[in-house]
């Protein structure tokens, strides 16, 4: 027999018993680990469940307390917000009123719970009359839209500093233009809040898994698409210069998203940038596609969910944005 190799070697020696199983596992979910998407829309007494997201819903800001108080007794320790104002326009300004509807909505959601990290999303596709990420200019029949880079950045400084003063504790773009990383840190600075994080959407592909977020959001784009500053999902190795560059202008966290089908640009992202934490955002067609399985009795949706979430941590992800969230921390607590 030689050394090390069966017979005196068994791993299922290991496996044999759930106690067992639990002392060597190597990864562990755990709700600090989770952020929760919340969409907050104009208006009062509203809870409007998402019909392509079930258990997900759009909150009036009248509304968020109830729903604060659900997931801090849940152990959920994080949320990113998503804003629907009552009017748009074709520069969103909305979202960088300093009465908008994200703006009001974080010192309610403060009240509630004082120690909840409020993380707030930058973009404008929510805030647009034309469903883009940002300025456009130019005649809606041509093929592939021109958002302005450069005016973009103007206004993402703009909605950042507005965030940052209703309160948010980390502002996050995610409208994937080039320089917003540097433009974002810049206004943060000048305007004192040199201590606001930032967590760049620095990986986010032009995907079709953003369906049910589009309706949950009322962002869809109304002409075109977003593949002209969106990544297309064949490249990876633009994934790695996109990361560099935020790493570059003052990222301090950076995302991948989605999540689920990109593990290896997950574990690519993590094995460069090994001292920054790394995000990842499970989207919400990977949410609706379990949901839709679940129901349909093909999938056990607690192990599918859990097993998919452990993948994710486990490629490198050190924190999940993910509508699941607060299923999963029942789950854990079970």
């Amino acid at each position: 027999m030689r050394d090390g190799l069966f017979p005196q070697t068994r791993l299922r020696r290991l496996r044999q018993n759930q106690q067992v199983r639990n002392l060597v596992r190597e990864m562990r979910l755990d709700a600090d680990k989770l952020v929760l998407p919340i969409f907050i829309r104009h208006g009062a007494g509203i809870k409007n469940p998402i019909a392509s997201m079930p258990e997900q819903f759009q909150f009036s800001v009248d509304r968020l307390e109830e729903e604060i108080q659900a997931i801090t007794a849940l152990g959920i320790r994080s949320v990113i917000l998503f804003g629907i104002p009552a009017e748009k326009d074709p520069l969103g300004q909305d979202a960088y009123s300093d009465k908008g509807i994200v703006q009001t909505a974080i010192p309610v959601i403060k009240k509630a719970n004082p120690d909840l990290l409020v993380i707030s999303d930058l973009c404008f596709c929510e805030y647009t009359d034309h469903g883009h990420c940002g300025v456009v200019e130019h005649d809606h029949t041509e093929k592939e839209v021109n958002v302005d880079n450069d005016k973009t950045l103007a206004l993402l400084a703009k909605q950042a500093v507005s965030h940052a003063k209703a309160g948010a504790d980390v502002i996050a773009p995610s409208g994937n233009m080039d320089g917003m990383v540097q433009a974002i840190r810049e206004a943060l600075d000048a305007a004192g809040y040199q201590h606001i994080p930032i967590l760049s959407y620095s990986v986010k592909y032009a995907s079709s898994l953003y369906g049910p977020f589009r309706q949950a959001a009322e962002g869809a784009p109304q002409f075109g698409d977003r593949r002209t500053y969106q990544m297309d999902f064949s490249n990876a190795g633009e994934a790695m210069r996109e990361c560099a560059l935020d790493v570059a202008e003052g990222a301090d966290m950076l995302m991948v998203k989605p999540a689920h089908a990109y593990l290896d640009i997950i574990y690519r992202v993590k094995q460069a940038h090994p001292g920054l934490p790394l995000g990842a955002y499970h989207t919400s067609g990977e949410y609706a596609m379990i949901k839709a399985a679940a129901e349909k009795g093909w999938v056990d949706e607690r192990k599918g969910v859990l097993e998919v979430l452990t993948a994710i941590h486990r490629a490198g992800a050190d924190f999940i944005i993910t509508y699941y969230a607060k299923r999963v921390a029942e789950w854990l607590r079970g």
